[in-house]
Order: C-alpha cells, then structure tokens, then sequence
C-alpha cells in the first residue's frame, strides 16, 4: 500500500520513464529533462500521495506535463 511516507519509493520508478521520455520527444539532455519534470507543477502534485497520480502510467504522466509545460494547465485523466 502507498502512502506518503514510501511514495518516494514509487516515484523512483516512475520518474525515469517520464524523463525518457522528455528526452527522446524533445531531444534534450537528461539534465534539462530532469529539470523540467522536478520543478513542474505536475511532480508537485505527484509527491502528494492524496493527488493518488502515482497509479497512472509514466506515459500518461508524460502527457499531462506535456501539456503543463505547453500551455500551463494540467487535464487530469478521466477515470475508465
């Protein structure tokens, strides 16, 4: 069960998918990458265990700091 004392944990394989992301998509270093995701909104709210984004899939994720990085909004998934 995640809370928010071992979410670090689940963020730790999460993280590097997203960043690969960035990187092959943008064509940037994993410096700049890392740095685009870890002062985004969207990690802000990935640290917050009741936000509950750690159960999407790093594309998804990926996808919606996409879009925060493009137009400044976050969409959240709608639920299937």
């Amino acid at each position: 069960m995640v809370n928010q004392e071992n979410l670090n944990v689940v963020l730790t394989f999460i993280t590097p998918g997203i960043i690969q992301l960035l990187m092959n998509n943008r064509e940037i270093t994993a410096e700049v990458a890392s740095m685009l995701l870890y002062n985004s909104k969207l990690y802000r709210l990935l640290e917050d265990e009741d936000t509950k984004l750690w159960h999407l899939s790093y594309p998804i994720l990926y996808d919606m700091l996409e879009e925060e990085l493009t137009t400044g909004e976050i969409t959240y998934p709608e639920e299937q």
